[in-house]
């Protein structure tokens, strides 16, 4: 039996021109690539008509459409949402009828595996397409969240769950009554399950006919829990009785913390509330205390950033800044800074909104806005206590920039954050906030830009040929992999089926050099300097990520994610 090409499938099914399909050959001569795909970015057939022809000539079904009403459920019990997006698969179950919908059929292994997790040997495969199988898998697991009564009835079968709950410290309760004891364990649950999956943030979301509970895990928000509606607030009032927030005052937002111990760790969570349409929504902050502050050698700066780094730090006097986004490890960064030069022999004194971590041999001072304790209030204090290193949490307004760049010039060494793109960016806000360049110029000796990549988890770390389009997106050609293997996570457990565990930073980090002082003198235009940056061999944030791709330690995805304008 002849095997059917699938070019020539869709010229006789789907009125495809020879002229594109010749065109689509030569493409995917000179590229490589699946010839379907690239007709369908050349917009020369739909997905149905590539799906249709696949169908014919591997003799699957085509289904446009899934049942997804009355869908039998029980494998979002067993199969985790994450496995089957990243696959674009689903198992379909209605009355006596069960198939497989794929989008890929050549993803045998996959369709594989889903069979034996779910024992349903035998069972047919059909093909739909990307956005159908995605909705699907989406309806399926809002219909298969646990309830909240489901999720604590599987308390009682958990020995480690009760014994970790057993930890937590009780706050006084004016919810402990028997009707309302698993609201308790379920807010214990959730935050004890959050600890676990290594989550920095949990979100209750208020929605108008649910409620939604999220996890943030290394940057990125998952769907966690869907509890009835009705159980809104109480969830909300017990989390507010545990912050010590005013549970009767819902129409303002509130802020609060919880100290809390679960196993070995001391947590420190930090609450806030606010007001909307459809009740109130929290967002709980985790900090794991027994977190070792990290060695500036833990985050991820190549051996020449590091060198030029620890010099820098060492310096008398001058501002170091950090930037990026909220969230990017500015902060992390300027404590293993200060780490590094903490000694008996000089004064560090910072003022941070909030102090994040506690330091041993650092006077630390929490910025208090209803006591009129600003950064530029607290920072004219810290100046009169004799101090030889300064970290500013974040300079946000003139006065502040001010301050630092004085102290700077007057023989102090100040770290500071702002919040911008990257490393030339800082030079024009500050300038744009009015500060003289001049002052920029003198008082300013580097700026670290940064963003945190999420790392491929090691234990389901598997190689692969990524296309010449990806590799683009980064800056990289297909003669930068010479000799070398491109890595991606294939989803496991320990990392949540996400295919990473952890995050690392990718730097630029730019020197005053005389060629850039006498640039901000003449010019704060931020991609003029940029480039100069560039011509005296500076190393963009895209280039280091794309060097930790090459390294095998991120992925291309990754880099492009965090890197994108």
């Amino acid at each position: 039996m002849n095997h059917r090409l699938l070019g020539e499938i869709l010229v006789e099914t789907c009125g495809l021109d020879i002229e594109a399909l010749t065109e689509a050959l030569r493409i995917q001569g000179e590229k490589s690539g699946r010839i379907g795909q690239i007709l369908i970015d050349r917009k020369a057939v739909s997905e149905p008509d590539v799906l249709k022809s696949l169908g014919i000539q591997l003799y699957l079904p085509f289904l446009p459409t899934l049942p997804t009403e009355n869908m039998r459920i029980e494998f979002t019990e067993q199969i985790p949402i994450q496995f089957l997006k990243k696959y674009n698969i689903i198992p379909v179950m209605k009355g006596n009828e069960a198939f497989i919908a794929v989008n890929d059929p050549l993803n045998f292994q996959v369709v594989d595996d889903l069979r034996l997790a779910l024992g349903w040997n035998g069972i047919q495969t059909i093909l739909a397409p990307h956005g159908v199988i995605l909705a699907a898998i989406n309806a399926a697991y809002d219909m298969g969240r646990h309830s909240a009564e489901e999720v604590i009835e599987g308390m009682h079968d958990d020995d480690d769950s009760e014994s970790i709950m057993s930890e937590i410290e009780e706050t006084a309760d004016l919810l402990d009554e028997t009707s309302d004891t698993p609201i308790i364990r379920l807010v214990n649950l959730m935050l004890s399950q959050a600890v676990k999956a290594r989550a920095s943030d949990i979100h209750i979301e208020p929605y108008q006919n649910k409620l939604k509970i999220r996890y943030r895990v290394d940057g990125i928000l998952y769907d966690k829990l869907t509890p009835p509606k009705h159980i809104q607030s109480t969830l909300v009032s017990r989390v507010k009785i545990m912050a010590k927030l005013n549970i009767a005052e819902k129409r303002l937002p509130q802020d609060g913390r919880i100290e809390i111990r679960i196993a070995n760790k001391n947590v420190d969570i930090r609450v806030s509330t606010i007001p909307t349409s459809f009740g109130e929504r929290v967002v709980l902050r985790l900090l794991d205390k027994s977190n070792v502050l990290l060695k500036l050698s833990d985050l991820g700066m190549p051996k020449d950033k590091l060198g030029a780094f620890d010099g820098l730090i060492h310096n008398p006097h001058g501002i170091i800044l950090v930037t990026g986004p909220t969230g990017s490890g500015k902060t992390t960064t300027l404590y293993a800074a200060l780490s590094t030069i903490n000694t008996a022999q000089i004064n560090i004194i910072t003022i941070e909104d909030p102090v994040e971590y506690q330091m041993d041999g650092v006077a630390q001072i929490q910025v208090n806005p209803k006591i009129d304790l600003t950064f530029a209030k607290g920072l004219r204090s810290i100046v009169r206590q004799d101090p030889d290193v300064i970290l500013v949490g974040e300079i946000r307004d003139l006065e502040t920039a001010k301050i630092s760049i004085q102290s700077a010039l007057t023989g102090h060494l100040v770290f500071s954050t702002l919040h911008t793109n990257d490393s030339a960016s800082a030079i024009t806000r500050m300038i744009d906030m009015g500060i003289e360049p001049f002052l920029v110029s003198s008082s300013v000796i580097a700026i670290l830009a940064q963003r945190l990549v999420r790392v491929i988890c090691n234990d389901c770390k598997e190689p692969y040929d990524p296309d010449e389009e990806s590799l683009k997106s980064i800056g990289l050609s297909p003669g930068d992999l010479e000799g070398r293997k491109l890595y991606r996570g294939r989803g496991c457990p320990p990392c949540l089926h996400t295919g990473y565990k952890g995050r690392m930073g990718i730097f630029e980090f730019m020197f005053f050099d005389d060629d850039i002082k006498n640039l901000i003198l003449k010019s704060s235009d931020a991609n003029t300097i940029k480039r100069k940056a560039v011509e005296n061999r500076m190393i963009t944030i895209r280039q280091d990520g794309a060097q930790k791709v090459l390294d095998g330690i991120t992925t291309i995805e990754e880099v492009f994610r965090v890197t994108q304008k």
